[in-house]
């Protein structure tokens, strides 16, 4: 896909711009990676990890009344990893040494998220591939229920007539 190399070319261009990231990730929302830069550390994890961090974070901001989620920043005792909304379905998440400016580090990863997610944004989604046509087949017999547990009378109600019940004669000789 044509996004993926212009979104991982935007990761290096990051993270050139500051030297103290360790590792930069783009994902979707649902934890899936789009592209990653994350040397040492598993992109399928730190991607899963992204998702549900986003997930809690959105549900953080709605209950406080703080409106949409736009980004979260963790510090650890190494430094930091920070994840930015990056248009309506992705995200950036950025790993950065403890001695960052943090204010570089967040105005360098909200351009960024901005421009991966015009990429995103603006790369259709894929379609799911046709259905074949159904097999045409002559059309069966159709039976009417009259009630769920019971099947319908099926009886041919002109053959079934009430007639004189039929007697067996004997005939004697006398």
């Amino acid at each position: 896909m044509a996004a993926e190399a212009e979104i991982l070319e935007e990761l290096h261009r990051l993270r050139a711009r500051v030297p103290q990231l360790t590792g930069a990730l783009a994902a979707g929302a649902d934890g899936l990676v789009l592209a990653q830069d994350t040397p040492g550390v598993d992109p399928q994890t730190m991607a899963a990890l992204t998702g549900t961090a986003h997930d809690l974070a959105g549900r953080l901001t709605d209950a406080t009344g703080q409106g949409d989620f736009r980004e979260l920043l963790v510090r650890g005792v190494y430094g930091y990893v920070a994840t930015y909304a990056a248009g309506r379905t992705a995200l950036l998440t950025l790993l950065a040494q403890d001695r960052v400016n943090v204010g570089r580090l967040h105005l360098e990863g909200r351009r960024a998220g901005a421009r991966i997610g015009e990429l995103v944004d603006a790369t259709p989604a894929p379609r799911p591939p046709a259905k074949a046509p159904a097999k045409t087949t002559a059309p069966r017999a159709r039976t009417t229920r009259t009630s769920r547990s019971k099947p319908a009378d099926t009886r041919d109600p002109v053959a079934e007539t009430p007639t004189a019940p039929k007697v067996a004669r004997t005939t004697t000789e006398s």
